[in-house]
């Protein structure tokens, strides 16, 4: 994939994710941003090369959910 078009992507992932924490966890959007952000999934979802990006929303939420409670990230074999 090229560059413009993964970077067009993300805003659109970013915000499922975001949206899905808000409803789950019951936090506000701000602190739903903030925990997204600042975690080592977004990280690694921020490079196109890892191809965690191609994950479900639910799928990233759970490792998300993951790296909260264990501070670290299993990633599936997809």
């Amino acid at each position: 994939m090229r560059q413009e078009q993964f970077l067009a992507m993300m805003p659109y992932i970013s915000t499922d994710l975001v949206t899905t924490i808000v409803e789950k966890q019951k936090v506000s959007e701000e602190e739903a941003i903030k925990k997204l952000y600042d975690s080592r999934l977004y990280a690694v979802l921020e490079d196109e090369q890892t191809k965690v990006w191609q994950y479900s929303t639910s799928m990233l939420y759970s490792l998300l959910v993951q790296e909260e409670k264990s501070g670290d990230i299993s990633f599936p074999d997809v």
